[in-house]
């Protein structure tokens, strides 16, 4: 019974400051105004005007032909100083998964009769692409034709008539007619909710101080977590809100709705929005004041964007900067995202990043618990 009380106590005073922030939130014009029009000024601006470079590639090699001739193509197209070292993998289907998880951006299939039908003037291989990103994925084609066209030279040396150049065969999945308009749009949402979740409550425990009710919250019979939840269930449900208006305003303006599992997206959304919301509360318990508190999210919020593979792909970025931003929950989410819009990914695709979303969000609470004070002096 005591244990039943307890429960019911803590979401009732849970619900009790939900509403309070819910009465607040609905009289605050501009904070709705900016709701309403920045899904639709981003939407159109990641639409029409943003594309990127490619460098540092992740790239998936089945080499079925194992001879000297194929091992050099290979070691030809990694000196170019574009690529990373390549994974090898022993099946047509391995690197295929390899390819829609979103390791690789490019498949290399070198065929068994590799060096007899390049003896024979009549060699070819073939390259998958992740479309997904369609500037990298023609660039890392281009440089592949290259490399094909050099190694045909380098082999037609002393022929007379020069032998034709090494044929390529590319295919482009998940985004075939290579729109940059898609790998900017699939992760949208992504970007706009963590801009709404910090700038939402960056300010949230710091203004309570300055107003001066943060010691009357204090004083009341709620626990910090109960304090953090509640501030946080309102814009839950307006993180949901935008979601849906940026996923239906994709699909209905430029044609690209989720191939995959809408319950799995619902479902992703909820700890990426509780670990973005969180960050914002634990930013206003570290700030002094508004300005530091605007400061300091502006100083997460723009990394987030840069790092978390929403302007260009994480894959291609150095080692050592790519790994900071497996911290960040941005990161995550447009994993997700892109998995579920553009690769048609089921739920199991997604377990890993809502996991891990999960543990940022549990970090976090621990993080504010630490930071605020469960009661006055």
């Amino acid at each position: 019974m005591t244990d039943g009380r307890t429960g019911s106590r803590f979401w009732s005073n849970a619900l009790a400051i939900a509403y309070k922030e819910a009465t607040v939130l609905r009289h605050d014009k501009a904070y709705l105004a900016t709701v309403f029009s920045q899904p639709i000024m981003l939407m159109l601006l990641f639409g029409f005007a943003l594309s990127n470079q490619p460098a540092n590639v992740p790239w998936v090699v089945l080499d079925q032909s194992h001879t000297t001739a194929s091992r050099r193509f290979v070691e030809s197209v990694q000196l170019t100083g574009y690529f990373l070292a390549p994974q090898a993998v022993d099946s047509y289907d391995a690197g295929e998964r390899v390819l829609k998880r979103g390791r690789a951006v490019a498949f290399l299939i070198i065929p068994v009769d590799f060096r007899r039908d390049l003896e024979r003037d009549a060699s070819h291989v073939q390259v998958l692409l992740d479309g997904t990103d369609p500037l990298s994925a023609a660039r890392v084609g281009g440089y592949i034709a290259q490399v094909g066209a050099s190694f045909s030279v380098a082999r037609s040396a002393d022929a007379d008539p020069p032998l034709p150049p090494l044929t390529l065969r590319q295919r482009f999945r998940f985004n075939p007619t290579l729109k940059d308009s898609t790998f900017f749009l699939s992760a949208l949402a992504g970007m706009l909710l963590t801009n709404l979740c910090l700038s939402a409550t960056t300010l949230g425990i710091v203004g309570e101080r300055e107003s001066g009710t943060y010691e009357h919250i204090l004083s009341s019979p709620t626990t910090p977590l109960e304090i953090v939840l509640g501030k946080l269930i309102p814009h839950v449900a307006i993180c949901y809100f935008v979601l849906f208006l940026a996923t239906i305003g994709t699909g209905l303006i430029f044609g690209l709705w989720p191939r995959g599992s809408w319950l799995g997206l619902i479902l992703v959304t909820l700890p990426f929005t509780l670990a973005s919301l969180s960050i914002g509360v634990f930013v206003s318990t570290l700030a002094a004041n508004s300005a530091q508190a605007v400061f300091i999210g502006v100083f997460v919020i723009l990394p987030s964007f840069v790092l978390s593979g929403s302007m260009f792909p994480y894959q291609l970025m150095p080692a050592g900067v790519r790994e900071i931003g497996f911290l960040l929950p941005l990161r995550w989410y447009q994993i997700a995202l892109r998995r579920l819009i553009e690769r048609g990914a089921g739920l199991t695709d997604v377990a890993v990043p809502f996991v891990a979303l999960t543990i940022l969000f549990g970090g976090m609470l621990l993080l504010i618990r630490w930071r605020m004070k469960p009661r006055l002096a």
